[in-house]
């Protein structure tokens, strides 16, 4: 027969679990109504996701009461302790994907309005992708299942290249003027909000691990700095710059280039950095949508005043930087009679680069 403490015990355990499931629900359902407010065009119903997410925020804070009265009640240690832990640091990306459900239907209110194409098909598919995925997360999390937690996580893969290729394919359509630049912005935020959903599941799914077996993967690479240069065309500075970066073969950067509006690369770049020592024979020009996890970039440099102008907000924890040099591949004649503006822009950012990273790797020191 159970004591009177294995009963308020499993009393308490079983009460957060059914609050963390109803809050599952509740994201579940705003996710699946947006997707029905963009298939129908439902004003009605986008504005209802709106209004719905101050449940989800109710819900936030009596989870966090629940697990604080369960940690004072009952002092919990091992097993039950990190499931005291998980659950709060779950309730936060529970929160976050009500915020990301209501961000879809506020950009649904701006679509309908509109006279414009929406590719459904393509929605669709991501958020199909995303949603059941965030289900099998909070399932994980209620049964206690570390390996559903871990097949559940390589779903994110899948969903990051799927949002690559709609904002590819919204870029086309924006170019063939199939959609206007007022719609363009609307729908990128969407399949980016869908994209971010999949990625707070593989992050419940890792507290869920760590949960069962106090294996901690959360803040894998969380020391490795990724920096993206970007210019106009990702044909001449932007791809000097990263060719810079990686020559330091400093192990705790990530450097990576691109361009508003991707163009050949410049021959006499990749001629004057073979020279450096430098091959970007297979570099290819790649747009600012082909950046897989922008969000996870810790620093964005502009090599171009028009790049600030020209990008959206960058995510809260990046940091824009603005290295504004000349770009030499705009000059005229031969390689010898243009090669010292190459070098004069080659020196200018590989000394912005070397100051940064030291100033990076001093902070990490101090």
């Amino acid at each position: 027969m159970a004591t009177h403490y294995e009963q308020s015990l499993q009393r308490d355990l079983d009460r957060i679990r059914a609050k963390v499931a109803e809050m599952g629900g509740l994201g579940e359902r705003a996710l699946r109504d947006c997707l029905t407010a963009l298939q129908e065009r439902n004003r009605q119903l986008a504005y209802t996701v709106i209004l719905r997410d101050q449940k989800i925020d109710e819900k936030e804070k009596e989870i966090d009461r629940l697990c604080l009265e369960f940690i004072v009640r009952q002092q919990p240690v091992a097993s039950l302790l990190r499931f005291a832990y998980a659950t709060i640091r779950l309730n936060l990306e529970l929160e976050r994907i009500g915020d990301y459900a209501e961000s879809i239907a506020r950009q649904v209110l701006k679509l309908v309005g509109m006279n414009v194409h929406v590719p459904i098909g393509r929605f669709v598919e991501i958020a199909e992708l995303a949603i059941p995925m965030f289900h099998e997360s909070v399932q994980a999390f209620i049964r206690q299942d570390a390996d559903l937690a871990k097949r559940t996580m390589e779903v994110e893969d899948a969903v990051d290249v799927l949002r690559n290729q709609i904002n590819a394919e919204l870029v086309q359509l924006r170019q063939e003027n199939k959609i206007s630049l007022e719609a363009l912005t609307p729908l990128m935020t969407i399949a980016r909000r869908f994209e971010r959903v999949s990625d707070q599941a593989k992050n419940i799914c890792q507290e869920v691990v760590f949960m069962c077996t106090g294996e901690y993967g959360r803040h894998e690479g969380a020391d490795v700095f990724r920096l993206l240069f970007l210019d106009e065309h990702n044909s001449c500075r932007s791809q000097m710059a990263e060719a810079i970066g990686n020559s330091l073969n400093q192990p705790e950067f990530v450097f990576t280039s691109a361009g508003l509006d991707p163009k050949p690369m410049d021959p006499m770049t990749a001629s004057f950095l073979k020279e450096k020592g430098l091959d970007i024979s297979r570099h290819t020009s790649k747009s600012l949508q082909h950046v897989p996890n922008l969000e996870h970039y810790q620093i964005i440099v502009g090599l171009a005043k028009e790049v600030q102008r020209a990008i959206p907000p960058p995510p809260r924890k990046t940091i824009y930087l603005d290295w504004s040099v000349k770009d030499p591949s705009r000059l005229q004649g031969t390689f010898a009679e243009v090669r010292p503006a190459y070098e004069a822009t080659y020196q200018e950012i590989h000394a912005h680069i070397q100051d940064l990273v030291e100033a990076v790797l001093g902070d990490k020191i101090n």
